[in-house]
């Protein structure tokens, strides 16, 4: 007969303290999807199967486990954030591989962009977060066009960048989605259309 010894139970507290924190996280992510923005710590713990107490025990508060759910989203779509060749290739492609990669991360993320939003005014680090986010987003445009923009004169380079930065960002894209009515092809379509008559 073979008896466990204290460190193998000690990793298997851990391992399945990780497991229930993942599916707590989770939860709130698929709730999310459904357009529940604030879920409740009850609702959580019935969706996750995990017990209100360990819940609570995770996680501070709510304000603690939205963060922490964002968060792990954003490690699980991170790959898509990267677009590779930055600057490299013929215009056209360029500007499809970017109205392409762009349009698919926000649909990747649109949930949590939205639970986000809603939280700007009163979490730091929610704030926080988007406001790098939106940083880097820019930052990435303006580097996947960079030929184009060095080849204007300054103000109007400077003109270009700004509105490119303002309509390929989260917020537009959601307005494009939410406001205006268009499904995801339709945005890629926008995307494409309109930065191309920036640039050409």
């Amino acid at each position: 007969m073979t008896t466990q010894t204290d460190d193998q139970r000690v990793d298997g507290r851990t391992a399945r303290r990780d497991r229930n924190k993942l599916a707590v996280l989770d939860a709130v992510i698929e709730l999310f999807s459904e357009s529940n923005l604030s879920p409740g710590v009850h609702e959580v713990a019935a969706r996750s199967g995990v017990s209100l107490r360990s819940v609570y025990r995770y996680f501070e508060d709510v304000d603690d486990l939205v963060a922490a759910a964002i968060e792990r989203q954003i490690e699980k779509t991170r790959p898509l954030f990267e677009m590779p060749e930055l600057g490299e290739g013929p215009l056209s492609e360029r500007i499809d591989r970017f109205a392409m990669r762009r349009a698919g991360l926000f649909e990747a993320v649109r949930d949590i962009y939205r639970a986000s939003i809603i939280r700007l005014a009163d979490e730091s680090q929610v704030s926080a977060g988007l406001t790098q986010v939106r940083g880097w987003m820019g930052h990435q445009t303006a580097r996947m066009f960079e030929p184009e923009l060095a080849a204007m004169d300054p103000d109007q380079a400077r003109v270009v960048e700004l509105t490119l930065d303002t309509l390929t960002q989260f917020d537009a894209l959601e307005h494009l989605r939410s406001g205006r009515g268009l499904d995801a092809e339709d945005v890629v379509t926008h995307l494409r259309d309109a930065v191309t008559r920036l640039l050409v």
